[in-house]
């Protein structure tokens, strides 16, 4: 993502109900789904915690037209597109070097 414009944030609802601030990293598309990259924004009057995990969710069509977000349950798939995002974002930070 172009850091021109700034980042992009949104609050997330989890199964619970709990709400909690996200940092859009990046999106992927492949050839079977959509995958948004997030990264969790410390609560007001917390540090940043350097060791936050990147979260993963899948972009799937929802009833009303809107996109849903969903968890991947499945483990190769995961693993498959966090590497993928992980070499996207390698590409581009060496892309700004030069």
């Amino acid at each position: 993502m172009s850091e021109e414009y700034g980042s992009d944030f949104v609050v997330l609802v989890d199964e619970d109900g709990v709400e909690q601030e996200f940092e859009i990293l990046d999106t992927l598309e492949t050839d079977d789904a959509r995958y948004v990259a997030f990264l969790p924004v410390p609560a007001e009057g917390e540090e940043e915690d350097e060791e936050a995990e990147i979260v993963i969710l899948r972009v799937e069509p929802g009833e009303d037209g809107e996109d849903l977000l969903a968890s991947i349950e499945d483990d190769a798939e995961l693993e498959r597109v966090y590497e993928l995002f992980m070499r996207h974002i390698e590409e581009e930070e060496a892309a700004e070097e030069n």
